[in-house]
């Protein structure tokens, strides 16, 4: 019963990790179109978006992404030997680079606190898709737990992939810029 109990909590932390990623970059987007408002507006609008960065960074972002290790961390005893569960081991995989991903939204945020803007907004947009992609990734390898599911399963998400990026391109075109 404890195993349920983990798993659930183990689930609420993913999804308040994800809400995390999912809305510091486009934060990070909102703050680099700032800088192409007037200089007032522009110091208002850039102080208010590093502040809800932080925030959100510090305050939900870190602790949810913790808790959600730790939870499944624990979760990871009922499948052992790892061997027997190649779906587990290349979730695994997709975990570490989703750490790094992570990372990387730290390193942009910390630019921004240093005054930095390095990227522009179309490249946040693509970034910003970037944890779509490993919750899809990650959701039907828990849900599907098989190597031939998993195969189409990637198959899948690179033709997701491909549907994301046209379709920046095309907001991009529509928007002008």
């Amino acid at each position: 019963m404890v195993y349920f109990y983990l798993k659930a909590l183990h689930i609420i932390f993913v999804v308040t990790w994800f809400a995390g990623l999912f809305y510091l970059p486009r934060l990070f987007i909102y703050y680099t179109e700032a800088a192409d408002k007037p200089v007032a507006e522009k110091q208002i609008l850039q102080k208010q978006f590093l502040i809800m960065q932080k925030r959100l960074w510090y305050g939900i972002t870190w602790p949810s992404c913790i808790v959600t290790l730790i939870l499944g961390f624990s979760l990871i005893i009922q499948w052992l030997p790892l061997t027997d569960h190649p779906w587990l081991i290349t979730k695994l995989v997709f975990i570490f680079f989703l750490l790094l991903y992570h990372l990387s939204l730290g390193k942009i945020l910390q630019q921004f606190k240093n005054g930095l803007t390095p990227y522009t907004s179309t490249q946040l947009r693509v970034w910003n898709e970037v944890s779509t992609i490993f919750l899809v990734a990650i959701v039907f390898l828990v849900i599907l737990k098989s190597f031939l599911s998993m195969t189409y399963g990637l198959i899948g998400l690179v033709i997701f992939i491909l549907i994301l990026m046209g379709a920046i391109k095309l907001y991009k075109r529509l928007r002008g810029t």
